[in-house]
């Protein structure tokens, strides 16, 4: 069969310009260090190649590394900040907060525990032992004995010097809350100050990200050289591991709508399914934000409100990525046999919670480092291994945004239901 030449030009195009989008250039460096670690294995080419690749893919992670504190701070307290206002314009933006903040919290610890019952019942693959091989120097997490003796810095400076993610997030969120209530005029230099050094933070990983094939082929040299066939797997079972953790979040949320929306789940689920269907296939909650608002009917959620909270909620909310944040640090303490208490996992939790807000408008390749990295630290967790799972991150964001929008669903049906009554199928 004859196809037109112009047709052909078209879908090479097309493929072309699919290519050369960031994760599939980092997707492409992953596979082709996995490929060549994979291949020298044992060998004396081996050998060397690893010893070359190592110290480039250190300085690669070095330098994201680097943007960690000071780009989740600045974040954090714009993001504070943000949300204070927001929640001084009426009483519906507040309520939205309010519940925007225990769903976080509840999706975060349910992760938390759910990820560790997962991984207890599928546990590791044996490969994944070699992984843990890739282990550096990772931050000491708080000591259970301790945890609340160390929980406020009396030195913040010496916490972001020592990347203490807990107490640094908890002055965060404090200096963020009190430069909301200060005079109009410093309080917006100070919000300008921030702004400035979030947004220089940035630019420098948008620079480090450009080389991101270069840092994540090296990377994977070390992990193919000392894992052979069985990174497949181990990749394989991190997915099903951070997707499972998305699910639940998801599944929270349908139980929150019910308990406290009291909407039949079968309601919820019809009114949900043209919005989670936009999600899953644009993987934006922004491209799902025109469909939550229409479903502002179905759901009976009050038009005014759901033009108040639904994009309030897309801009602050991520309920499901917190999750799934929680569960990509629970999964490399396992690959790296760092043990984690009960309170370990609760400041890991709470973190999570936090630093999602700070995650507003960054893309999917920025984000995913910037905020994760902080719960990795903050659980003790050595963050080596995050770019090579950044490579991989475009299936488990489908459910991320899935889950995501669910629970923005959500809140605007517990904030902005028509009437007291119960809704039923």
């Amino acid at each position: 069969m004859h196809h037109p030449r112009g047709s052909r030009d078209a879908g090479e195009r097309r493929v072309a310009a699919i290519l050369n989008t960031p994760p599939a250039r980092i997707l492409i460096g992953l596979v082709a260090g996995l490929a060549i670690g994979v291949w020298l294995t044992g060998t004396a080419h081996g050998e060397v190649a690893v010893r070359v690749a190592q110290p480039v893919g250190k300085l690669w992670l070095d330098a994201l590394t680097m943007t960690v504190v000071p780009l989740v701070f600045a974040l954090l307290v714009t993001g504070v900040m943000e949300a204070a206002r927001e929640a001084s314009g009426g009483k519906v933006a507040a309520r939205a907060i309010g519940w925007f903040a225990i769903l976080l919290i509840a999706s975060t610890l349910l992760a938390a525990v759910t990820t560790t019952l997962v991984l207890r019942g599928v546990p590791l693959p044996p490969g994944a032992a070699a992984l843990g091989e890739a282990r550096g120097a990772g931050p000491v997490p708080l000591g259970d004995a301790h945890w609340l003796d160390n929980i406020i810095p009396t030195n913040p400076i010496r916490a972001a010097a020592d990347t203490a993610m807990v107490p640094l997030v908890i002055f965060a969120l404090l200096f963020g809350l009190g430069a909301s209530g200060i005079e109009a005029e410093p309080r917006a230099a100070l919000e300008r100050v921030f702004r400035g050094i979030g947004q220089t933070m940035l630019r420098i990983v948008t620079w480090v990200l450009w080389i991101a094939p270069v840092g994540v082929f090296a990377l994977a040299v070390g992990v193919g050289s000392r894992m052979g066939g069985a990174a497949a797997g181990v990749l394989a079972h991190y997915v099903f591991v951070v997707i499972a953790a998305c699910l639940f979040a998801t599944l929270l949320c349908y139980a929150a709508a019910a308990l406290f929306g009291r909407i039949s789940p079968l309601t919820f689920a019809r009114a949900a399914l043209p919005s989670q269907v936009i999600a899953v296939s644009t993987q934006s909650s922004l491209a799902s934000l025109p469909a939550m608002i229409s479903a502002a009917a179905p759901l009976r959620v009050m038009p005014a409100t759901a033009g108040i909270v639904l994009p309030l909620a897309v801009s602050l909310f991520r309920a499901a990525s917190a999750a799934a944040n929680v569960a990509v640090a629970i999964y490399l303490a396992q690959v790296h046999a760092v043990p984690l208490g009960v309170t370990t996992l609760v400041g890991g939790a709470i973190v999570a919670a936090a630093v999602s807000v700070a995650a507003v408008g960054l893309p999917a390749q920025v984000s995913f480092f910037a905020i994760i990295a902080p719960v990795c630290i903050a659980m003790g967790v050595p963050v080596v291994l995050l770019p090579v799972l950044l490579a991989i991150e475009t299936l488990p964001d489908i459910f991320r945004t899935l889950g995501n929008v669910t629970a923005d669903l959500a809140v605007a049906r517990i904030v902005g239901r028509v009437d007291g009554a119960a809704d039923r199928a």
